[in-house]
């Protein structure tokens, strides 16, 4: 009779009754498991914020994507904060140079790409941020309120 590599107890079958650990002996860590596009759901919403508004409306259009709420949710909100990002950079610029302090325009470039790039890893974490202003918004679209 084999033994459990992880916890010694005695294995009958093909994982350890004890642990679960299986009767191989092998001890991999559990991955998290893809969905039925081959994507984890993680990826997929963290791929929605890579070119904002074109992954967000291309990962509301995808057939399988388009009936998950975790994914709808973060396509949204990424189409959404592209949105933002556009209007915001316009109505900055605009006003900043109407008051001759142009220099200030990029700062708010690199607050977005700031808050871009945390979307992006905090979603691939498994984590979901809700922004202000955009996320209830994107909440109410995905239907996830």
């Amino acid at each position: 009779m084999p033994y459990c590599a992880k916890c010694g107890a005695l294995v009958e079958g093909s994982f350890c009754a004890q642990c679960g650990t299986p009767a191989g002996g092998g001890t991999l860590p559990p991955r998290p498991l893809p969905s039925a596009s081959g994507l984890a759901d993680n990826v997929a919403s963290a791929l929605c914020y890579a070119v904002p508004i074109i992954t967000g409306v291309l990962f509301l259009v995808l057939e399988p994507y388009n009936r998950n709420r975790t994914v709808r949710f973060h396509a949204f909100q990424a189409l959404f904060l592209g949105l933002a990002w556009f209007l915001v950079t316009i109505v900055v610029t605009i006003l900043l140079s109407a008051i001759h302090l142009e220099f200030f325009s990029p700062l708010v470039e690199v607050a977005f790409v700031v808050l871009w790039i945390y979307m992006i890893v905090t979603t691939y974490q498994g984590k979901t941020t809700v922004l202000p202003v955009i996320g209830p918004l994107a909440q109410q679209q995905a239907g996830t309120i």
